[in-house]
């Protein structure tokens, strides 16, 4: 078996995608039943049983009507729950997706022996999934086996808890901090770690070869998106070639309508008589229907001409519109397969240093709380925090 890449991002969030409450062109609707779900719950039933009991509480303290809270979702997103993820005021979002593939579809397609391997690693990851994330709360998952290979869509809504205000809010940094993994910038990062080395074991344990951490499919454009840039650049090229079959044809019958030249030789040879009627001219019966059937034969050659060189015409500008879009069209492609490489997530180096950094940071996390509780069973947190105020106060006075 090869060496497979593990790919995890943040998804797109569409409901209807993942609930196949449509098929669109990368789906195989034969295989649709074949999809895992793991669990499905309606998005505006989930934010209440998840939020109502503490808005209850929180409303039930305010003496004033202006500050209670309705209903949460709408509170937060001024509108109802859809189907897509809807975005805050604060980038805060009405739910997240995590997207999950191993290997693709050169080493993993469906249907092959591989394929069943990484959908069983997939389905073990995912059984795991909420116990290791208690504070991500997961309302609709699903294994998609009806595509070009098994992945994961994971949809959640961070819980953060509050001692002040609402105690239970939609909130990911707080969800994360909770779940020990810092609330800074580097949050996010830390907790996808973890999530890629727990799939990379259970890989390991199927007798999957994992390589290091790099970014998954681009979140730029999602699986969906990119096979239909990939499907539009396609019919470009599709396009092309029949305009320029069209422009050979054209030019083929350009050729072989000059080859038809008019034999002047047999209008020189006709004998022209004079009539006794005036100025009029007499013709034998044989060569006035030459005369004839060439005028005839020249009228058309040149109506011919004229229709072909048209025609021609056109194809010519009809090739150069579809190569400036294919382009256009290759252009962006590359753009977007340079940006992707330059944004690998992890190389072994700066894996290396982020799992250090990270190491020192919880050794320096297990010296504070250590330093924390020798300061209390001494009875000393009264002097510890006058000293914190004192240094606040005498850092304030400096700047």
């Amino acid at each position: 078996m090869s060496t497979k890449s593990i790919s995890m991002c943040e998804g797109k969030g569409s409901l209807s995608h993942n609930n196949r409450e449509f098929t669109a062109k990368n789906i195989d609707p034969l295989r649709t039943p074949d999809n895992i779900v793991f669990v499905q719950q309606d998005l505006g039933e989930t934010y209440h049983q998840l939020f109502d009991e503490a808005v209850e509480r929180y409303n039930a303290r305010q003496k004033r009507n202006d500050r209670k809270i309705g209903d949460y979702f709408e509170h937060l997103f001024n509108r109802p729950p859809s189907k897509s993820v809807i975005e805050g005021a604060n980038k805060q979002k009405s739910f997240y997706e995590h997207l999950v593939y191993i290997g693709t579809k050169n080493d993993s397609a469906v249907g092959t022996p591989d394929a069943e391997i990484t959908a069983e690693c997939l389905r073990e990851y995912m059984e795991g999934f909420q116990a290791r994330n208690p504070n991500l709360y997961v309302f609709n998952a699903v294994m998609h086996l009806d595509e070009a290979t098994p992945h994961l869509h994971i949809d959640y809504i961070p819980l953060g808890h509050y001692s002040r205000g609402l105690e239970v809010r939609n909130a990911k940094n707080k969800a994360l901090d909770e779940m020990g993994f810092g609330n800074d910038a580097h949050s996010n990062n830390r907790w996808r770690l973890r999530e890629w080395e727990v799939l990379r074991d259970i890989c390991n344990a199927h007798g999957i070869e994992i390589s290091e951490p790099k970014k998954s499919r681009g979140y730029s454009y999602t699986v969906e998106e990119y096979g239909e840039h990939e499907d539009e650049i396609r019919r470009l090229n599709e396009e092309k070639a029949q305009a320029l079959f069209e422009r050979d044809e054209a030019q083929a019958e350009l050729d072989k309508a000059a080859k038809k030249k008019v034999k002047l030789d047999e209008i020189e040879s006709i004998e022209v008589k004079e009539s006794v009627f005036g100025k009029k001219v007499t013709l034998a019966k044989e060569d006035y229907d030459t005369l004839s059937d060439t005028a005839k034969k020249y009228v058309a050659m040149v109506k011919s001409t004229k229709k072909l060189k048209a025609e021609h015409d056109t194809a010519v500008q009809e090739r150069d519109a579809l190569k400036t879009q294919l382009a256009a069209a290759s252009s962006e492609l590359a753009a977007y397969k340079k940006a992707e490489e330059q944004k690998g997530l992890f190389t072994r180096e700066k894996l290396k240093k982020e799992t250090k950094r990270i190491s020192r940071e919880d050794e320096l996390s297990r010296e504070l709380r250590k330093a924390k509780a020798f300061i209390s069973a001494c009875g000393l947190n009264a002097d510890y925090q006058q000293y914190k105020y004192n240094s606040t106060t005498r850092k304030t006075v400096l700047e």
